[in-house]
Order: structure tokens, then C-alpha cells, then sequence
């Protein structure tokens, strides 16, 4: 006697039993976080290489009081300190701020008072350097500087960079936890409208388990509904996600792009990777399903038994 196929025909009315409404736009709607949190992990690592490549390279000294003069017939303070900088192994371009450049800088913060390009207090110069793998360790280069110009301070970029880096681990972190907390959601909710299916066709998988029908049989055709279901659902959530990552990237791409950013748009902004997260879901999705459905099924099955 040929062994029933129950995965190829709808033979326990599972059509009815796991209504094709509800299942596939909660799944969606995990989808839809689960792109936010990859997209967010994405960025995060695009903007912290952006910004580490700049960081990591660059020392901001500081010297008080830049127009004395070392000695009675000494050069200038910041003079002294740009020649010193100039002579170490391992630093270039030491460029000394100006003080337009500084107000500038301090603009967001002093608002219209440095409107004109000039400032109403004394400042310390800045001079900025870029240090390669030859370059002293600020504190090295520190005291050497102050023994020139007492008061100086060296801040290296590297400092920053550990900083930022760990953010960056931190955020990615918290992004595969989202990830997870996601996923598992989502496969409980395959569970629990597996489950539902299970109780209202209660009497007609307890017939044709007693009739000798193989567990795997009716696990099957329930995996392969919910598995049609989800993938549906994370089709339908990575479609959905496509515009606002779009919009999202072109929001930042200022930060980490080249190019102004007038000359991006939806397309070039977003990363190719998330580009497929329509096909990522869907596979993910499916998998999750069927592995949810395959589970609940077998242990429904065997407290039967």
C-alpha cells in the first residue's frame, strides 16, 4: 500500500486552519525591524571607518599664550612649538589654525559672535598634525613640547579612534541582539499560529496518525504553510523597507560620502547589501518557519503518542 503524501495536497484543511492574514503581516512586520537594525549596523561601521580614517592620523596641540615670546629675544610660543613639530621623525604637515579657521570651528558655539570670522576672547593656538607609525606617542611628544612651551597639550586622534571603535562594537552588538530578540519573535509567532492550527484540526490529525500517517508527513505539510506563509510576510516587510532605508542612507550619505551630497540619490546612497533585503528575508523568513513548524508539530505529536 502506498504511503500517503500529505505535503502534496491540503489534506487536513490547513488553508482554513492558518488563515494567510494575520501570520504574514507579523512576519512582516519583524522584517521591517530586522532591516532597520542591519541597516543600522551597516552604517555604523561605514561611519566609523569614514571617521577612524581621519582620526586615527591626526594630533591637535594647544599652546597657552602662542604670542609670548619663549625668551626675551626668543621666537613666539606657537613658533617654537610649529618648529619643533616641524623636526620631529613621524609628523607632517603641521598646519597652524588661524584665527578665522578657529571661529570657524567655534561657530555652532559662540554663535554671532564669531559671525565676522573673529573672536571676542583669547584662545591657545591649535596646530594640527598628521602622525604616521613613526610619530612619538602623545605622551612623549607632550612633555617635549612643554619643556619648549610650558602648558602645551597634545591630544592624538587615536585616543578618539579607541573611543569610536568601541562604540561602533557596541552598536553592532546591540544590532545582532536586535536581530535575535527579532528572529526568535518571529518563530514564536509561527509557533503559536502552528499551534492554533494544530488544536482546530485536532480530531483529523488524531484520525490519521492512528491510521499509521508518519510524523514527518504531517509535519511536513504544516512546515510547508508556514513556511509559504513567512516567506511572504519577510518579502512583503524588505519590500516595505526598501524606501525608508533608501531615504535613511541619503539623510546620512553627507557624513560618509566623497561626493556632495546633491550628486547621490535613492539609488547610489543605499549600500548594495541592503539591496537585497528582499530576498534575504524571504530565505530567512522561510527557514524560520520551517524550523518553527517542524518543531511544534513533532513535540504536539509526540505528547499525542
Amino acid at each position: 500500500m502506498a504511503k500517503p503524501h500529505a505535503s502534496r495536497a491540503d489534506r487536513i484543511g490547513l488553508r482554513a486552519a492558518m488563515a494567510d492574514r494575520l501570520l504574514p503581516f507579523m512576519v512582516a512586520a519583524m522584517s521591517f525591524l530586522a532591516a532597520l537594525a542591519l541597516a543600522g549596523s551597516i552604517a555604523a561601521g561605514a561611519l566609523a571607518s569614514h571617521w577612524l580614517s581621519g582620526a586615527q592620523g591626526l594630533m591637535t596641540v594647544e599652546v597657552p599664550t602662542p604670542s609670548q615670546p619663549v625668551t626675551a629675544n626668543g621666537p613666539l610660543r606657537q613658533d617654537a612649538v610649529l618648529t619643533l613639530l616641524q623636526a620631529t621623525k613621524g609628523l607632517s604637515d603641521a598646519h597652524l589654525l588661524s584665527g578665522a579657521e578657529l571661529a570657524t570651528l567655534l561657530k555652532p558655539w559662540l554663535g554671532a559672535a564669531a559671525a565676522d570670522g573673529t573672536l571676542p576672547i583669547a584662545l591657545p593656538a591649535v596646530i594640527v598634525v598628521k602622525a604616521d607609525a613613526r610619530a612619538p606617542d602623545a605622551a612623549v611628544l607632550g612633555p617635549k613640547l612643554a619643556s619648549v612651551a610650558p602648558g602645551t597639550i597634545v591630544d592624538s586622534g587615536a585616543r578618539w579612534a579607541d573611543r569610536l571603535a568601541a562604540l561602533t562594537t557596541s552598536l553592532r552588538a546591540s544590532a545582532a541582539a536586535v536581530l535575535v530578540i527579532v528572529a526568535l519573535v518571529a518563530a514564536s509567532v509561527v509557533a503559536v499560529a502552528v499551534r492554533a492550527g494544530l488544536s482546530q484540526r485536532r480530531e483529523a490529525i488524531e484520525i490519521i496518525h492512528g491510521l499509521g500517517a508518519l510524523d514527518s508527513d504531517i509535519a511536513n505539510q504544516f512546515a510547508l504553510r508556514a513556511m509559504r506563509l513567512a516567506a511572504t510576510g519577510g518579502l512583503l516587510g524588505g519590500v516595505v523597507a526598501l524606501p525608508v532605508l533608501a531615504w535613511l542612507a541619503l539623510l546620512s550619505s553627507s557624513f560618509v560620502a566623497s561626493a556632495p551630497a546633491e550628486r547621490l540619490d535613492l539609488v547610489t546612497a543605499l549600500p548594495p547589501l541592503l539591496w537585497g533585503a528582499p530576498v534575504m528575508f524571504t530565505l530567512a523568513t522561510a527557514l524560520i518557519g520551517w524550523l518553527a513548524a517542524q518543531i511544534t508539530v513533532r513535540g504536539w505529536l509526540k505528547r499525542l503518542a
